[in-house]
């Protein structure tokens, strides 16, 4: 009943005239920017159970084997900054369309790879491409009405949580069937298929963009937004502290896992994304919450469970269900913020809504990546323990952050007040 009365307001809204040439981004729509998210996301993470596959294959010392994650996230970094900002000057639907036939080229070109340096080339390039990722967010929430517009882009982020966890598990069981080169193959099929939906379904523009900013300016202009608006400079802090925590988890946790005392195996492990799936539950809350004007109390609730979630992980040698259900309360924890946070940045400028979510999305990487290498190290170092302690170091930085914060936040221009829309800030 819930998702009908959601799929009525959508559609209710949209014929209000907020979509364009008064598109209907009905639920189905909205689902198919969820899948189309979570298939780009997850070309980013299907390498990682198949680093060791690959490298014997292509005769890879392990110090290449471990360039394949790392140039991967380089793109993908480079993409936000340089492509995703492209939303708010080009038609989208071509964009999109564009990037994910591009895709499909990069994703063939790893599958048939027959040397390290084509495979490395090919993995850079799907790195760069998959943010096409970004673009479908802000081009959901673009078409989505304001006062839906929380519903609509936790709705999309939920699939992107998907991919991200399920990509592990995903390879896994491909690579297993048929070879690692299948889980590439695949995923090219699926991306054209994608592109081809997405072509036929997506609105056209009706208008020129009013945006005629070349792409020198328009990548400035990024820089100066960050400048101008406090909200999202403190937005973007809290999406790098949570995916710091969250990559402190998710980079290192197979360690523990596959020694004593479980030696779980790999498919196992990855089998772990399965349960950390419910964090999408958690983004489609969130985004009701938001539009009921109540994401600094969301953020603050979301950031205390993010903190806690670190003492049943700190269990996990002795508990595989002390593990379950850390991983648990730390994906709900961090998809809430995380949806909060681009439901938030987005209304501060929807004409700048691609460069603000790019530009938002690069502190989302710069927190993985220091969580991944800070987590390794530490493990290495001073075992699960340290690890858990950095993870809830990141995760009680972000609470008090908002403790300090959340009596001046500063609030998005008065034109969003204006609109109803939520101006609460943290």
């Amino acid at each position: 009943m819930s998702g009908n009365c959601a799929a009525a307001t959508l559609r209710t809204a949209a014929r209000s005239g907020d979509g364009p040439g008064g598109f209907v981004l009905s639920r189905r729509v909205v689902i198919l920017f969820a899948v189309a998210c979570g298939a780009a996301v997850a070309n980013v993470y299907f390498s990682q159970p198949l680093l060791v596959t690959m490298g014997h294959d292509l005769a890879m010392s392990p110090a290449l084997v471990g360039s394949v994650v790392t140039l991967t996230h380089v793109g993908y970094g480079l993409g936000l900054f340089f492509l995703v900002p492209l939303g708010d000057v080009a038609d989208r639907r071509r964009l999109v369309v564009a990037q994910l036939l591009l895709l499909v080229v990069a994703l063939t070109v790893v599958a048939v790879a027959r040397t390290a340096a084509v495979l490395l080339a090919g993995m850079a390039a799907t790195g760069l491409l998959a943010v096409v990722t970004q673009t479908l967010v802000a081009f959901a929430a673009s078409l989505a009405p304001p006062a839906g517009r929380g519903r609509v882009v936790g709705l999309v982020t939920s699939g992107v949580v998907s991919g991200i966890l399920l990509a592990r598990t995903a390879s896994g069981v491909l690579a297993d069937l048929a070879g690692w080169r299948s889980v590439y193959l695949a995923s090219a099929s699926l991306t054209a298929l994608l592109a081809l939906v997405l072509y036929r379904v997506l609105p056209r523009p009706t208008a020129a963009a009013p945006n005629a900013l070349r792409y020198g300016q328009l990548l400035r202009s990024t820089i100066a937004l960050f400048a101008r608006e406090p909200l999202l400079r403190l937005r973007a802090l809290f999406g790098l502290l949570v995916f710091a925590a969250f990559s402190t988890l998710w980079s290192s946790v197979a360690l523990p896992l596959s020694e004593a005392p479980y030696f779980l195996p790999h498919s196992a492990i990855g089998a772990l994304g399965l349960i950390g799936v419910a964090g999408a539950l958690a983004a489609t809350v969130a985004g009701r919450l938001n539009d009921r004007g109540l994401s600094r109390r969301t953020t603050g609730i979301a950031l205390a469970l993010l903190a806690a979630s670190w003492l049943p992980l700190a269990f996990t040698r002795s508990s595989l269900w002390a593990l379950f259900a850390g991983v648990i309360l730390l994906d709900l924890a961090v998809q809430a913020v995380h949806v909060t946070n681009q439901t938030l940045i987005y209304a501060l400028h929807p004409d700048a809504g691609s460069r603000l979510i790019g530009g938002y999305m690069v502190f989302y990487s710069i927190g993985s990546a220091t969580g991944a290498i800070a987590a390794t190290s530490l493990y290495t170092a001073a075992g699960w323990g340290a690890v858990c302690a950095l993870g809830a170091a990141f995760s009680c930085l972000g609470l008090v952050l908002w403790a300090v914060t959340r009596q001046d936040t500063p609030a998005p221009a008065a034109k969003l007040t204006a609109r109803g829309e939520d101006t609460s800030g943290a």
